[in-house]
C-alpha cells in the first residue's frame, strides 16, 4: 500500500478536492452526509479550515477536548462580533445568508466580561421561575391543538405540522404574548429562519417584540418577559426587545430540529419501537449523534494567538463543530462507559444554553403526547427518500411525512385558555376577521371553545 491508498479523500461532491481550498458546510452534498465531512476535516487536527457561504471563512473546531479549551476561555476567545474582521474589512456583504446568525446584536450572546454576566443572569434568573407544571400543561393542550388540525387526515409532515410549530406556541404562552403580537413573532421567526423575505420578516419580529415590552411596562403579568423586566439587573428597552427577540428565535429553531430530529430517530430506528418507553434515551441519541445545532458557537482570538496548534489572528472566526466533537474518537470511551450526558450541544462553559431543562421537558412532553394521540404512527416514505435542509448551522429535516390511523378531532372540554395560568391577557374587543387571523389567534379562539 504506498501513501496515496493512505491519504484521506474528501466526501463526494467536495469542492475541496484536490483544490486546497477550504471545506464547505453548504449545499446538498454536505446536507446528505455531514458525518463523512467531520471524518474529512478531522484529518486536518482538531481545527480546520472551512467555508460556511460563498466567501465566508471560518476555522470549525472538531475535536471535544479543544472545543471545551475553546468555550471556557473567556479571556483569549471572545463573543463580540464587532471583532470580526473579515466583516469589518468589507469582505463579508451585510446580506450574506449566514450574517443575520453572525452579525451582532445587544444581546448577552454577543457579549463578553460585566455586560455578558449582568445579560445572561437575567435570562438565567427569569427561565429558572417557569414552572414545570405549567410548562407541561401549555405543551400538552398546544399538542392537542396541532393535532386536532391534522389527526382526522390519518396523515401529516411532522415537521411542518407539528415540530416547527410547537415551540413557536410554547413560547408565546411562556412569554405572555397576546393574540395580534403572537400572530407577528410567529410570522417573523418562520421567516427569518425559512429564508422567505427574512429581511422584512426580521422588521416584524423585532416591531412585535418592541409593542410586547411596552405593554408588559403597563400591565406586567405572570410571564417570561415580566419577570426579565422586573429583574435587578434593570434592562431598558432596548436590552429587553433584544434579549427577548433571542430568546424566541434561537431557542424555537433548535427546539424544532429537536423535535424533529428526535421524532426522526423514533421512526426511523427499530428498537426504540420494539422496546418502547424510551423517549428520553432517543433524545439523549438525537443529541450526541445528530445535535439540532451541528456548528455554531462563534468566537474571536481576543489577540493573535495559537489554538490547538493552529495560528489565528486577532477577529478570526472560529466555530465549534458540536457534532464533530460529539461523534469524534475521544468521546466514544465516555459514552460506552455509560456518561451518556457528557456531549456539547448545549454548548459549555459561560455561553452555555441557558435553556437546556425547559427544552428537555418540551420535548420530551410533545412526543409522549404525540405518541398518546397517534399509538401507530409510522413513516409514510422511504428513510433514504428523506431530505436534510442545507446550511452550515442547523441540521434539521426538510419534512418527515408520517401515516397513522386517523383520530377525531379534539374537543375542548373545561380546560381554560393557556393564558389563564399564564396572566397572558385574552384578546379583547371584537374578533378580527377570519382571513386575518394568524396562528396563535386560532389556537387561543381554540382554547376558549
Amino acid at each position: 500500500m504506498n501513501a496515496h491508498d493512505t491519504a484521506p479523500v474528501p466526501p463526494p461532491g467536495c469542492p475541496a478536492h484536490g483544490s486546497g481550498a477550504r471545506v464547505p458546510l453548504h449545499g446538498p452534498e454536505f446536507a446528505a452526509d455531514p458525518q463523512a465531512y467531520y471524518e474529512y476535516l478531522r484529518n486536518y487536527g482538531a481545527a480546520a479550515p472551512v467555508e460556511l457561504a460563498p466567501g465566508v471563512e471560518a476555522t470549525l473546531v472538531t475535536d471535544y477536548a479543544a472545543a471545551l479549551q475553546l468555550l471556557q476561555d473567556s479571556g483569549s476567545f471572545r463573543k463580540d462580533a464587532r471583532r470580526w474582521r473579515a466583516f469589518n474589512e468589507g469582505k463579508i456583504s451585510p446580506d450574506s445568508p449566514v450574517a443575520p446568525l453572525l452579525a451582532y446584536r445587544p444581546n448577552c450572546m454577543f457579549a463578553d466580561g460585566a455586560d455578558h454576566l449582568r445579560l445572561r443572569q437575567a435570562v438565567t434568573d427569569s427561565m429558572a421561575r417557569v414552572d414545570t407544571r405549567r410548562l407541561s400543561r401549555s405543551t400538552e393542550q398546544i399538542s392537542s391543538y396541532l393535532v386536532s388540525q391534522f389527526g382526522a387526515r390519518g396523515s401529516a409532515d411532522l415537521l411542518g405540522d407539528y415540530a416547527k410549530q410547537l415551540p413557536l406556541f410554547v413560547f408565546n404562552e411562556l412569554f405572555g404574548c397576546p393574540a395580534d403580537i403572537g400572530d407577528r413573532v410567529l410570522f417573523g421567526i418562520t421567516g427569518m429562519f425559512d429564508g422567505v423575505n427574512a429581511e422584512k420578516a426580521a422588521e416584524v419580529l423585532f416591531q412585535a417584540v418592541g409593542e410586547l415590552v411596552a405593554l408588559k411596562r403597563r400591565k406586567p403579568g405572570d410571564d417570561v418577559t415580566s419577570w426579565l423586566m422586573q429583574h435587578e439587573a434593570r434592562l431598558d428597552d432596548e436590552e429587553m426587545v433584544h434579549q427577548l427577540a433571542l430568546l424566541l428565535s434561537a431557542g424555537s429553531e433548535p427546539l424544532r430540529n429537536l423535535l424533529g430530529n428526535t421524532l426522526h430517530r423514533l421512526l426511523t430506528h427499530e428498537r426504540y419501537a420494539r422496546e418502547g418507553g424510551l423517549i428520553d434515551e432517543a433524545l439523549d441519541d438525537t443529541l450526541w449523534e445528530n445535535p439540532p445545532m451541528a456548528n455554531f458557537a462563534p468566537h474571536y482570538p481576543a489577540a493573535d494567538t495559537e489554538l490547538v496548534g493552529q495560528r489565528l489572528q486577532a477577529g478570526d472566526l472560529v466555530l465549534v463543530s458540536f457534532a464533530a466533537a460529539n461523534t469524534g474518537p475521544a468521546l466514544k470511551a465516555s459514552r460506552q462507559a455509560g456518561s451518556n450526558r457528557a456531549h456539547l450541544a448545549w454548548s459549555a462553559g459561560p455561553h452555555a444554553c441557558p435553556s437546556k431543562e425547559p427544552a428537555r421537558h418540551i420535548t420530551v412532553t410533545a412526543i409522549e403526547h404525540l405518541l398518546n394521540e397517534l399509538p401507530d404512527v409510522e413513516l409514510a416514505v422511504p428513510e433514504d427518500s428523506l431530505t436534510w435542509r442545507p446550511g452550515p448551522f442547523n441540521r434539521a429535516l426538510a419534512t418527515l411525512p408520517a401515516r397513522f390511523t386517523p383520530v377525531r378531532p379534539v374537543r375542548r372540554g373545561e380546560a381554560g385558555p393557556a393564558g389563564a395560568a399564564s396572566g397572558q391577557e385574552k384578546p379583547t374587543g371584537p374578533a378580527r376577521p377570519a382571513e386575518h387571523k394568524g396562528m396563535w389567534s386560532q389556537f387561543l379562539n381554540w382554547l376558549t371553545r
